[in-house]
This record gives C-alpha cells, sequence and structure tokens, in this order.
C-alpha cells in the first residue's frame, strides 16, 4: 500500500553478534538450532550478519510465498549461493538466471513429464533389487553412503542412458569433499586466490567430476538415444549454433548430483526414522505386505501406499534433505514492513519453517498421521517446500518422490533396518542436510524375496 511505513533494514531484529565476523561462530558451531533460535525470537523476517554481510532470515510462510512465487521475477540465486556452487556446477540449471535458465528448464523439462516418469519406475525397482542382492540378515550397512550409490544408478541410467556403478566411488568421494567444503570456515576470509585446503579439495573433486561426466558425453556422443545429454549436444540456439562443451558439461553434472543427493538423503532419514519409531515402522510394513504380499512394487502399487506417502512426506518435514534456499533481490524491495536492500542475501529455511509449533502441532515429533485432508488444507501454501516453489521449483520432484516410494517399497518388503549407534543423527547444513558421517543400520530379513511373473 503507498501510505505503508516502510522501515529501514537496520530495524530488522536479530542478534547482535560480533565484531568482524558477526553470527558467523554461531552458525558454523550450530547452523540448525541458530536459526531457529533467531526465528523464535526475532519473527518470521530477522537478520544476522557473517563476516560482513547482513542476513535476511525468512520463516514467515506469507513472506516466502511473496519471494519465491508472487515476486519470483525480482529476484536471482545471487553472489552467496554462485560462491557456493557456481565452481562446481558451473552455469547449470541450477545457477543459471533468465532467459537462459527458460531456455535450458525447457530443454530438460520433457524429461520429467508424467509418462516419462512412469516409464521409469521398472527400471528403479529392478536396480533397487540388484544393489540390496548382497545384503544378508545381521549385515551392518552404511544407508547413507549405500543410498547416495543406488541413486546416483538412477539418474544416470533415467537421464542419461548410461551405467556409472564403476564410478560411483569416485562421484560420492568428490561430492563429500564439496559438501565438507561449503560448511565454511574462516579462511573464507581470505582472498579468492590463497589455495587453502578445502578450496584444493574442492578443486580436486571438480577435476574428478568433469573427467567422469566427459566420459558420459563422448558415450552419448558415439551413441545417441533418447535422453537428456543426447538432446542437450542436439540443442540449437536460434542462430543454429550448438551448446558448447563446457555448458553441456555443466547441465550433466547438475542432473546427476542434483538429481541423487536429496532422495538419498530422504531415503536415508526415512530409515532412520522408522528405525526410532517402531509402531509407525509396523504400520508400514503392514500395509507394504497386504498390497505387495513380498512382490516387488509396480508404479501402480505405489498408488495404493497412502500410509507410505504420508511417511515419506512427514520424514521430508522433520529432516528437509534441503535445509534452505538463498535469494537475492535485484532491486530494493520491502519485506514484512522493511526495506531489505538490494543485493542482499536472503535465508529462507524450510528446516524452520517445518518445525514450526505455531504451524504443527508436537512439530519434532515423527507423526504420518499428521497429514491428513484437512490438515493440508489449513497449512499455508508455504509450510511445507521441501522442493522449494514457484518457478525454480526443483524440476525434478516428481520423480524423486516416486524413487523414494518405490526404493523404500522394494526394501522395506522384504527387509528392516534396526540402528546400530544409540545416539540420534549428527547433522551437517552443508548445501545440503547431510550426516557427518556414515549411518550405520543392521539388516534384518523379512521374508524371502518373490516377484510377480
Amino acid at each position: 500500500m503507498s501510505g505503508e511505513r516502510v522501515r529501514p533494514p537496520g530495524d530488522v531484529p536479530g542478534p547482535d553478534g560480533l565484531p568482524v565476523v558477526g553470527s558467523f561462530l554461531d552458525v558454523r558451531r550450530d547452523s540448525f538450532g541458530f536459526r531457529e533460535r533467531v526465528a523464535r525470537r526475532h519473527g518470521g523476517i530477522a537478520r544476522y550478519s557473517v563476516l560482513g554481510t547482513d542476513v535476511f532470515l525468512l520463516t514467515d510462510p506469507d513472506l516466502i510465498e511473496r519471494v519465491l512465487v508472487h515476486d519470483n521475477g525480482k529476484y536471482v540465486k545471487g553472489d552467496l549461493f554462485q560462491r557456493q556452487l557456481g565452481p562446481v556446477l558451473g552455469n547449470g540449471l541450477l545457477n543459471s538466471e533468465g532467459e537462459f535458465w527458460r531456455r535450458q528448464r525447457h530443454l530438460v523439462q520433457p524429461a520429467f513429464g508424467p509418462d516419462r516418469i512412469a516409464a521409469y519406475a521398472d527400471m528403479m525397482t529392478e536396480r533397487t533389487v540388484d544393489a540390496t542382492s548382497g545384503w544378508r540378515d545381521g549385515d551392518v550397512r552404511d544407508v547413507h553412503g549405500e543410498s547416495m550409490g543406488l541413486t546416483l544408478d538412477v539418474v544416470a541410467t533415467a537421464l542419461m542412458g548410461v551405467d556409472i556403478r564403476d564410478r560411483t566411488p569416485a562421484v560420492g568421494a568428490a561430492l563429500d569433499d564439496v559438501m565438507d567444503a561449503s560448511v565454511g570456515s574462516l579462511t573464507d576470509l581470505l582472498p579468492l586466490w590463497v589455495p587453502t585446503p578445502a578450496r584444493q579439495s574442492v578443486h580436486e573433486a571438480v577435476a574428478t567430476l568433469d573427467r567422469i561426466v566427459d566420459g558420459i558425453i563422448e558415450e552419448k556422443r558415439r551413441d545417441p538415444g533418447d535422453d537428456v545429454v543426447s538432446a542437450l549436444l542436439r540443442a540449437e540456439n536460434g542462430a543454429g549454433e550448438g551448446m558448447s562443451d563446457e555448458q553441456v558439461r555443466d547441465e550433466v553434472k547438475t542432473l546427476l548430483l542434483a538429481g541423487h543427493e536429496t532422495t538419498a538423503l530422504s531415503l536415508t532419514f526415512t530409515y532412520h526414522l522408522l528405525a526410532r519409531n517402531p509402531e509407525i515402522e509396523r504400520r508400514l510394513l503392514a500395509e507394504l505386505d497386504d498390497v505387495l504380499d513380498g512382490d516387488v512394487p509396480t508404479l501402480t502399487d505405489v498408488e495404493e501406499l497412502e500410509y507410505l506417502d504420508r511417511v515419506v512426506t512427514e520424514s521430508m518435514r522433520l529432516l528437509p534433505p534441503v535445509h534452505g534456499v538463498l535469494r537475492e533481490p535485484t532491486e530494493d524491495v520491502t519485506l514484512g514492513g522493511y526495506r531489505v536492500p538490494a543485493g542482499s542475501p536472503v535465508s529462507i529455511s524450510q528446516w524452520v519453517v517445518h518445525r514450526d509449533p505455531d504451524l504443527y502441532d508436537d512439530p519434532l515429533a515423527f507423526d504420518p498421521d499428521r497429514w491428513t485432508d484437512d490438515m493440508r488444507a489449513d497449512l499455508p501454501a508455504l509450510a511445507y517446500f521441501p522442493f522449494s516453489a514457484g518457478p525454480r521449483r526443483c524440476v525434478g520432484d516428481r520423480f524423486a518422490m516416486l524413487e523414494a516410494k518405490l526404493v523404500l517399497a522394494t526394501i522395506l518388503r522384504r527387509y528392516r533396518l534396526e540402528p546400530v549407534e544409540p545416539a540420534d543423527l549428527d547433522l551437517q547444513a552443508s548445501i545440503t542436510t547431510r550426516p557427518t558421517g556414515p549411518v550405520r543400520m543392521r539388516v534384518r530379513e523379512r521374508r524371502a524375496c518373490t516377484s510377480r511373473p
């Protein structure tokens, strides 16, 4: 409204922080807890400083909807986001902006259409059966590592038409280095030309990823098919010019890494939550037995597994694989009655919003039954947004949800997974919500594997 009083950025409430570093040490020590405390104490828009930069934390669903949906044209991913992912993914779909981004998304979108996603279902279950064929009763497995390998295999097969199982250890190690470096340290204050250990690790990791992706691209040049990489290689702009080799590499890296990381985390967190909530696990296993009767699930079966859907939805609420997204206004904007200057990082936190007691009863409880039709209808639109929202919503969200449910149903129809360590998960806020180490669980066989004729 024209008569609305807009207060200056300095009036946005928030913690004072320390000289020079601001709240950096608090963020580094406990990023999840720090943002929760700031939001609870200071409200749906708050401000804190990190290494001399003011960050505006948004946890009000209505303000989040304005940024991600209604006024999305006024925002870009921003410098902070580019500093984290630019060295790894270049100008791929996750990082690019404007008309170029729209053209690239148009090229990738067909791979995630409903018919194409449905066609991936049998492959997803086949790969899951293969990946668990060596599991034996009593084995202790790192379910995070196993999930990362499986989802990487699935995305490479579905979107690229290649088998990279011999390269998954190298991809996993490189991704670990990238994620560890993204947590940040005081060495980030040093000029970019200073070769710190973290920067060197990222440089080496990117070189490894580039070699692997270049190999995939060469495979598709020799043997093109009906896949995303081949489509990128065939694409031309209005002047009849093809995409540069570097741009194809950036897009393939983005699809490969973003296409498997969050699904693997969702699987890991769901195994963990089920193992620590035996009544919920019992109900889910009973549904799987009733619908599947020991068979490998099909696409039709997934539609009948209503409790599984609520379990996955609740897992992604309580432990969202993506804990936050960043935006940066390209012009001065008004949020919550405050002026937010152009170029300011706006941090939007799924972690905090998904655990807000004003939005969810008993928010720290793992309760799939909360997801009733009435509850969904009463929630603000952006009170739950594990895949972000608006035009930049994850292009592969339906792919990821189908994969998570098919993998869980395929594995849990045959096995239970018991916790080995008594403690809860130790998580770090890297680019994604990541366990700090292996997530070891003990395999218990429930029944012999069967399949439909």
